[in-house]
């Protein structure tokens, strides 16, 4: 169990939060995390390079000179990839980089990049985050009051809130998601997590759902009952199967 030291506006230690790392990931698998990782990294790429073959450069298709008695080795078109304005021999194609993992292994990814700055010492909580308006000074001064300044920094929040996106953006190293909007390279990209008491409830909950998920709770509710193998059914017409009219 781990008891994380909760702080103000001002820097002042008000109270403190246990959250056990267990509970969102019982072990960190690191091929697990560079895996998702890799994939987000890949999916941010553009896919968009190409470069010219030989067939589509520019130039003529005559035979440069003769097949033989030139001394020369044999050459046929100047835009082969061995000369000089001539085309890639392995020419670059856009193409699309991405791909996707399985859900719950992303999600599980997730709970152990939250449950790894825990334990690293990484995360700070602060009671509440809400300003009346957008303002860069404001965030700027709570930030340098939580020893968060100068560092790369994630804002984490319960919900999305304007206020405090707009007064966190004109920040260098400064991003703010909410809590749906977690990821495993977002969480371990920046030097520190700062997150609200709210948006740590909101995590607890999520995981906890997460896990009893992943333990295979039961698929059906409890309000329809399946049907027997045994039972008649009825067709589109109203008339049981099986059945005479």
């Amino acid at each position: 169990m781990a008891t994380l030291p909760v702080y103000n506006r001002t820097g002042q230690e008000v109270g403190s939060y246990e959250l056990d790392p267990a509970a969102l990931a019982p072990r960190i698998n690191k091929q697990l995390l560079h895996d998702v990782v890799v994939m987000y990294q890949s999916n941010l790429r553009l896919g968009t390079s190409k470069t010219k073959s030989r067939g589509e450069v520019a130039g003529t298709t005559k035979k440069m000179y003769r097949q033989k008695g030139t001394g020369n080795a044999r050459a046929g078109s100047r835009r082969s990839g061995i000369r000089r304005g001539g085309g890639h021999i392995f020419a670059k194609r856009p193409r699309d980089w991405s791909y996707r993992l399985p859900r719950k292994a992303v999600q599980l990814a997730t709970r152990m990049a939250l449950a790894s700055k825990i334990r690293d010492g990484e995360m700070v909580v602060i009671d509440e985050l809400s300003l009346e308006s957008p303002k860069t000074k404001e965030m700027a001064v709570i930030l340098r009051a939580l020893r968060c300044e100068g560092a790369s920094v994630l804002v984490a929040t319960a919900a999305y809130d304007v206020n405090v996106y707009k007064s966190a953006r004109n920040i260098a190293g400064v991003t703010v998601q909410p809590v749906s909007g977690l990821n495993a390279l977002n969480v371990l990209a920046p030097r520190k997590l700062l997150v609200t008491k709210a948006a740590l409830d909101a995590i607890r909950h999520k995981s906890a759902g997460g896990l009893r998920e992943s333990a295979g709770g039961p698929r059906e509710s409890a309000g329809e009952p399946r049907e027997s193998a045994g039972e008649p059914r009825e067709s589109a017409g109203g008339l049981r199967e099986g059945t005479e009219s």
